[in-house]
């Protein structure tokens, strides 16, 4: 049987089981209707509303100062607060909701198969992993179905409404493939592209979790996909979930046949369900109905048909199914890229003992510190012989090959070079300092005990904390700061509010999880970030020195310099400014991802607090709203002087990285402008 053939018939099937559903949750449907009659915006059960409103505080999805005129303007019950709460973030949407909305649209693509010789869409599918898309199981059947079809990402029209050009790979069921037939859904590993990188590298894909919290009755839901196969369509706002059952949802929104397989959001641009079916009126035999009433046939076509709503697999459910599934294979698996919250990594855990943490390595015996990788010196004449451009890379880089990081950062330069219409550099013309083996070392020697680096059972915050008490002070006025600065409610107001996360967790890991459900970040990201800033601004230790001598080997000495830094390297990129040689006549800074943002930092710079150095003559600051380290941005709040600031957005799972900075048009025009000058 041809696959389109078998995709009919198990979708036939899916719409019968739906409508059923659909009817059976008659008497629940009429009486949340009643209750949207006489006013009630969310019909839900409180427990539901609380989980919500608590996951949109935790996760900072509605204005603080919009809850608190919401909630504080007359003595509410807890049900009604939780309603005001939920009202707000139903009427008023972050400035990102519409570039985050178009970056969830990257990981949605088309499906289609090959057969007979002609090449025929089937449906949607989206990655909620670099490798793994997930569709529906009337869509891709079984893995050999999968063998017969291809993926078309980018299938959509451009801003100036023209098709653009989509990027097609194919789909390797044989590395993994998973389906379900009552649920409805089908898990399939997705081919890299000829660069060799897995999809989501290029595309992004979709976080999912297992937890409640994510949608209640009432509010809108948006669905994107490609009805009857036609390039890329989005359904939101007048959208709206009716009924929630055990593993499904019924929601009201504008869908036709291609869309199944499409990922279902709620406003923050969480995968809610996925859609597998619309839900047509049937009569008291069952029988579809015609939108004239009539009996339905096959002939008429699905157009005729008197469509009532769509239903979709709830992603709980599915997640919890594949929790279930049984190991054939020994780790890793494709799974565990899907993520923690994805609650998959518990039930495993529960499979087997949990390897070892690793642990930060001990330092090299003296003799072997003097091999530690040097940094790069550009070759002679570069950009005139009197220009410079610099690159200052972050933490976390020990043991990489500083030739390699040089590449990657000229590389993501480049593609914002050649999108501004400037010439790429060549990375031999670039200078790039290179001290991670030197503060790997230095953190490591002047610890008391070495770091676990990883360990999913352990919290962040105290298995990365620094041991020496003045850089965990620092440690740990960073992350007070940078919370405060996210508007987290403080410990009281949690607790009188029941939003809390309980004795359990200790101050400082809730201000680290507050800071990661905010951001693109996880907590384990955030957190060795800020310990080595700590580290490295600790006067007490001499890490800071170590560095800038390190950074000050394979600098220019004459000229100017364009100096691009990065995260923990624009704290030393401004200290570095009072050291360059009196040959160095101007500094043309850029800095991303950057902390310069926090009191707890600026004020602890060799420059005395947040004063521009006389030799910087334009500063131009890049940062993502969603990228954590960068909290304190921008940075014109608080340093004068003429600094320009930009705001980008950068892939979810990008958010901090370098490379996805400067490949920003607006970021590599600045920069490559400072060259050409």
């Amino acid at each position: 049987m041809a696959a389109t053939d078998r995709s009919r018939g198990e979708r036939e099937r899916q719409v019968a089981a739906a409508a059923a559903r659909y009817g059976e949750a008659g008497d629940e449907r009429r009486a949340v209707e009643r209750r949207q009659d006489a006013g009630v915006a969310f019909p839900d059960s409180e427990e539901a509303l609380a989980a919500r409103a608590a996951r949109l505080l935790e996760r900072h999805a509605v204005p603080p100062s919009m809850v608190v005129e919401a909630v504080r303007a007359e003595p509410l019950a807890a049900t009604a607060a939780y309603e005001r709460i939920l009202g707000v973030s139903k009427e008023l949407q972050a400035w990102s909701f519409l570039p985050r909305g178009s970056r969830a649209a990257r990981t949605v693509a088309r499906i289609s198969v090959r057969e007979n010789g002609r090449e025929l869409p089937l449906g949607t599918g989206f990655l909620v992993s670099p490798s793994l898309l997930m569709t529906n199981h009337h869509v891709l059947t079984d893995a050999d179905a999968s063998r017969q079809c291809f993926v078309e990402f980018d299938a959509q029209v451009t801003v100036d409404n023209t098709p653009q050009a989509p990027t097609r790979l194919g789909l390797d069921p044989d590395s993994f493939f998973a389906a379900d037939e009552r649920l409805d859904f089908a898990l399939v590993f997705v081919a890299s592209g000829p660069d060799g990188r897995p999809p989501g590298e290029t595309f992004g894909w979709n976080r999912l979790s297992v937890q409640t919290g994510k949608l209640v009755i009432g509010e809108p839901v948006n669905v994107i996909g490609h009805p009857m196969g036609r390039l890329k369509e989005i359904a939101v706002r007048d959208n709206m979930l009716q009924t929630r059952l055990d593993d499904f949802l019924h929601y009201r929104t504008d869908t036709e046949p291609g869309n199944s397989g499409s990922p279902v959001f709620n406003d923050q641009w969480e995968v809610v369900a996925l859609h597998h079916s619309g839900v047509p009126r049937t009569d008291d035999k069952g029988r579809v109905l015609r939108q004239d009433g009539q009996v339905w046939r096959p002939g008429d076509g699905e157009d005729a048909i008197d469509w009532v709503a769509n239903e979709g697999v709830r992603i709980s459910s599915i997640l919890k199914h594949l929790a279930a599934l049984p190991r054939t294979s020994p780790p890793p698996s494709p799974l565990d890229d899907l993520g923690a919250e994805a609650g998959l990594a518990q039930a495993r855990a529960a499979a087997g003992p949990a390897p070892a943490p690793a642990v930060v390595a001990a330092p090299p015996p003296a003799p072997e510190r003097a091999a530690a990788r040097a940094g790069l010196r550009a070759r002679d004449g570069a950009f005139g012989g009197d220009r410079h451009l610099v690159f200052l890379h972050g933490r976390s880089q020990e043991g990489k090959d500083p030739e390699k990081l040089r590449r990657e950062w000229a590389a993501g330069l480049n593609q914002g070079l050649v999108r501004a219409g400037l010439p790429p550099v060549d990375p031999a013309d670039v200078w790039f300092p290179y001290y991670g083996d030197r503060l790997a070392q230095a953190l490591t020697a002047y610890e008391a005990v070495p770091h676990v680096v990883e360990a999913p059972t352990a919290m962040a915050a105290e298995a990365v904390a620094p041991s020496a008490p003045s850089a965990r002070a620092v440690y740990e006025e960073i992350i007070g700061e940078a919370a405060l600065k996210w508007d987290m409610p403080q410990e009281r107001q949690l607790a009188t509010e029941g939003f809390g996360l309980g004795d359990i967790v200790g101050v400082l890991q809730k201000r680290l999880s507050w800071l990661a459900a905010r951001s693109d970040l996880d907590e384990w990201a955030i957190a060795l970030i800020f310990r080595d800033v700590a580290a490295y601004l600790d006067d007490t230790r001499p890490v800071r020195e170590e560095v800038l001598n390190c950074v000050l080997e394979a600098v220019p000495d004459s000229g100017e310099v364009v100096l691009v830094s990065h995260s923990l390297g624009t704290v030393v990129g401004l200290d570095l400014t009072t050291r360059l040689s009196p040959g160095v006549s101007v500094v043309h800074l850029t800095t991303a991802g950057s902390p310069l943002g926090l009191d707890s930092v600026y004020s602890r710079l060799l420059l005395g607090g947040p004063k521009r150095p006389d030799m910087v003559a334009d500063w131009g600051n890049v940062w993502c709203p969603n990228d954590a380290v960068a909290i304190g941005c921008p940075l014109a709040d608080d340093w004068a002087d003429g600094l320009t600031d930009l705001a980008v957005i950068n892939a979810r799972d990008r958010a901090h990285s370098i490379v996805e900075y400067l490949a920003h048009t607006e970021v590599a025009r600045s920069v490559g402008s400072r060259l050409a000058l």
